[in-house]
């Protein structure tokens, strides 16, 4: 998991960026997800620059966590607000991935890209879930990070197809084991 693995490692890097803007995470964090939510305008029509919409608003999603770190303006509405704007916009990617498989007449991918859409939802959901039963939820194959950079690979190359179906089956494979990890956890 990218996000466990990798979480703090720019920030050095890009500390004198986080310290040079004038705007607050929570505003980069705005933004972020609505570039990314716009991909569900642009991905049935262009799946190419759709991909690129995806990368530039995960950008934003990782520029408001390092902004509020180097910064010192980590606060808990923050964390808040990043984590349901963050479902927000992966709301719209999928449902961006519909509309340009509807296009396609594909009833099968569309039915995949929901399954997609409803596990990496509940990917999300176990753990907050888990984290306020007192339990922490940090195991799985795919979160969020692996998800966008599948997704946006996916539309670059346009092999979304493959990629959706690899999306779906990872996130339920994760929601399985945070289950029961959680299971475990709660358990003992």
């Amino acid at each position: 998991m990218l996000s466990v693995k990798f979480s703090r490692i720019l920030d050095k890097p890009l500390a004198p960026v986080a310290k040079a803007l004038s705007l607050r995470p929570n505003t980069i964090t705005v933004l972020g997800m609505l570039i990314t939510s716009s991909s569900a305008i642009v991905i049935p029509v262009n799946l190419f620059l759709g991909g690129l919409i995806i990368l530039i608003g995960g950008a934003f999603d990782l520029l408001d966590g390092i902004l509020a770190r180097v910064n010192s303006t980590k606060t808990k509405f923050g964390a808040f607000l990043d984590s349901s704007l963050d479902r927000v916009a992966d709301g719209f990617i999928f449902l961006g991935l519909c509309l340009y498989f509807l296009r396609q007449e594909d009833n099968l991918a569309i039915g995949v890209t929901i399954l997609g859409l409803i596990a990496s939802l509940t990917i999300s959901y176990v753990r907050a879930r888990a984290e306020g039963l007192g339990a922490t939820c940090n195991v799985g194959l795919i979160e969020r990070p692996e998800r966008l950079i599948l997704l946006s690979f996916g539309c670059l190359t346009s092999l979304i197809w493959p990629v959706i179906v690899i999306v779906a089956v990872l996130s339920w494979i994760t929601v399985l084991q945070r289950i029961l990890h959680v299971r475990k956890k709660l358990t003992d």
